[in-house]
């Protein structure tokens, strides 16, 4: 909706402005600028001040995506204000024939998605929604431990942000402490033997303050520095961050990002159980191997896993 988009835009400075200079300025009625407002704060869950003969104000300033503040990356990005989810919109991109490498973006997602199907809360303009689209012409060899330096790619973003304490934890959760901050979700279409398309979907946790929805324990960038970020930075930082380790990985492969993976493991030598489905296996953390499946000692034996649909939890007890 460019109307409500326009209205934002004018408003997101977080001043005073009257009804009067916003219907000019956008060459509607002062009541079509009210029906707008309430549509503004029912649908994106904003708040919005209403103080007779000032005007209207948001109760925050209101920070967007900017392409110019993400010109100088190395991929061409397109933002939505509303998407179902940004790997979604990848996908029928490259069905209607979009030349890759391209970012999508979105201020919010009406219907993300995280691994095996979990939801993934994304509240208006708070977070980061990101999806990279690349061509993979090398085939399955190019795929290996890809999501797991997709994580240290996210991780070393969120150091530049003053986000010390973060790690990731097996296979592509990025936590602080026990409390998720990020998460990715790799799609891979098109035939692994010819052409085919990786989509890196990237839920970064940036100024979110409180969401009652999230069924698992989280934090964000503000809850752990304590002060509101530049999304438009984080982007760009996670930008440049990813185009150096992905380069790294297709130039020397998976095995030369092992032990970097492993030291910002927070789970190295943690008992955990595995959950695949009905099944669940007990073991302490050994670390990854060199295509990036997990290594258990399972009752004194070396036990490898790998898979999308693998779930690991720490044991209460450790």
């Amino acid at each position: 909706d460019t109307c409500m988009l326009t209205l934002l835009k004018l408003l997101k400075d977080g001043r005073f402005h009257s009804g009067q200079a916003l219907g000019a300025a956008l060459g509607v009625s002062r009541s079509a600028v009210w029906k707008q407002l309430q549509h503004l704060e029912s649908e994106l869950n904003l708040s919005i001040h209403k103080v007779r003969g000032r005007g209207y104000q948001l109760a925050a300033p209101l920070e967007l995506l900017e392409h110019e503040q993400m010109a100088a990356g190395p991929w061409p990005v397109s933002i939505h204000e509303s998407l179902d989810s940004t790997n979604a919109e990848s996908l029928r991109a490259i069905d209607r024939g979009q030349t890759a490498p391209f970012v999508i973006l979105a201020e919010r997602q009406l219907a993300g998605r995280g691994r095996r199907g979990r939801k993934w809360v994304s509240p208006f303009a708070e977070n980061i929604y990101y999806s990279l689209v690349l061509r993979m012409d090398g085939g399955m060899r190019q795929l290996e431990g890809l999501s797991l330096v997709v994580g240290l790619a996210v991780l070393s973003a969120l150091r530049e942000m003053g986000i010390e304490r973060a790690g990731l934890k097996w296979p592509n959760d990025v936590l602080v402490g026990n409390k998720k901050i990020a998460g990715i979700l790799l799609e891979l279409v098109g035939d692994p033997a010819d052409v085919c398309h990786l989509v890196i979907g990237i839920g970064i946790n940036a100024n979110m303050r409180v969401a009652s929805e999230v069924d698992q324990a989280w934090t964000s960038v503000f809850l752990e520095s304590g002060k509101a970020i530049n999304r438009n930075s984080l982007v760009s930082s996670l930008n440049q961050s990813l185009l150096t380790y992905l380069k790294r990985h297709e130039s020397s492969g998976f095995a030369a990002i092992q032990a970097e993976w492993e030291s910002n493991h927070l789970w190295q030598g943690r008992e955990v159980s595995l959950i695949a489905g009905v099944h669940q296996v007990d073991g302490t953390v050994m670390g990854i191997d060199q295509q990036g499946a997990l290594r258990l000692r399972v009752e004194g034996e070396e036990k490898v896993f790998s898979g999308g649909e693998l779930s690991l939890r720490l044991r209460h007890d450790s």
